[in-house]
């Protein structure tokens, strides 16, 4: 199922001179409901991005957090929630951990992008049609060319094959690495994963390992694509002793931003990416969907890093609250 680009009467479009970045007065005042469905999630910066965003051309958006957490539920409740969201009038959602692939049954119509990857980030509700897309791919490399744009792409290797880790590993590819290998804590996904992109690309270009060990050897650069790391999950994804100064690495958690396989990777001579810019990358192209205005990926990017030193900021003070878990 593909789906076509957006029209002009595509929910929350505004009009013509809001597009051209007429002045405020000229703007739409259209209101726009967007949401993200996931779990563990009230800190997620994106309602932040795309409020803010949205004000710069004039839109009204409410961006609403749909936390399985807070609730107690899981992704048996997506049904409920995309049926809801339909009748509500949302003009959009993001979907992150862990509706990411159980959510595309539920859509009517999937982009290329989307059906490439087997994992939706951004449905857009057009018609009352829900259209499935994935910017955590796009979004990836725009992160990922902007930090390394000389970056060796001969070996890379992938930790996760999950929804964020089928998003990178097609856009790594698409980027022209000529060998991608796939690890994962569970064999047979990674196995699933690469046999997919292999219909897609050349066999040869990509593998799965089971071995971290083995399949760094000779590598250019690792791309960490798990939870692990992340405030909730601290930790290393792997062992520290395999990371080396000619190799790059590329990480997606962005809570915290400098986890610690950054920081260990940067101990030993490494190049990184932080996961910043790929929650960036992914809005801008979420919004884009969202609104069919083209958004300023600089500016999100400088309010994305104002807002993260904001919270470190508030978070060492003595008088902090200590926060939640999720």
């Amino acid at each position: 199922m593909n789906a076509s680009p957006p029209s002009d009467e595509y929910v929350g479009r505004p009009p013509e001179g809001a597009r051209a970045g007429a002045g405020a007065a000229q703007r739409s005042t259209r209101k726009l409901l967007m949401g993200l469905i996931g779990s563990g999630i009230q800190r997620s910066l994106t309602p932040r991005m795309h409020e803010e965003e949205a004000t710069h051309h004039g839109l009204r958006l409410h961006y609403q957090l749909i936390d399985l957490d807070t609730t107690g539920s899981n992704v048996d409740a997506l049904p409920n929630l995309i049926s809801a969201a339909r009748t509500m009038g949302f003009a959009g959602l993001n979907i992150t951990y862990p509706c990411k692939q159980a959510v595309i049954p539920l859509l009517d119509e999937l982009s290329d992008e989307a059906a490439a990857m087997g994992a939706v980030n951004t449905v857009v509700v057009r018609d009352g049609r829900l259209v499935g897309h994935n910017t955590d791919g796009s979004g990836w490399a725009w992160s990922f060319r902007r930090a390394l744009p000389d970056a060796r792409l001969d070996k890379v290797v992938q930790l996760g094959a999950g929804g964020a880790g089928s998003a990178v590993s097609e856009a790594v590819l698409r980027l022209g690495a000529r060998e991608l290998v796939i690890v994962d804590r569970e064999p047979e996904r990674a196995q699933a994963l690469a046999q997919r992109l292999a219909k897609l690309h050349p066999a040869s270009r990509v593998q799965a390992d089971t071995d971290a060990a083995r399949a760094l050897a000779g590598a250019d650069g690792l791309i960490h694509c798990t939870p692990t790391g992340m405030d909730k999950l601290p930790g290393l994804p792997l062992d520290e002793s395999l990371l080396r100064p000619d190799l790059w690495v590329a990480e997606i958690v962005y809570f915290p931003l400098d986890t610690a396989l950054l920081q260990a990777a940067r101990a030993k001579g490494c190049r990184v990416v932080d996961g910043g810019g790929m929650a960036v990358g992914q809005a801008v192209g979420a919004f884009r969907l969202f609104t069919g205005l083209e958004p300023d990926a600089a500016r999100m990017d400088r309010h994305f890093r104002q807002l993260i030193a904001q919270r470190a900021a508030e978070e060492a003070r003595p008088d902090a609250t200590p926060r939640s878990p999720s």
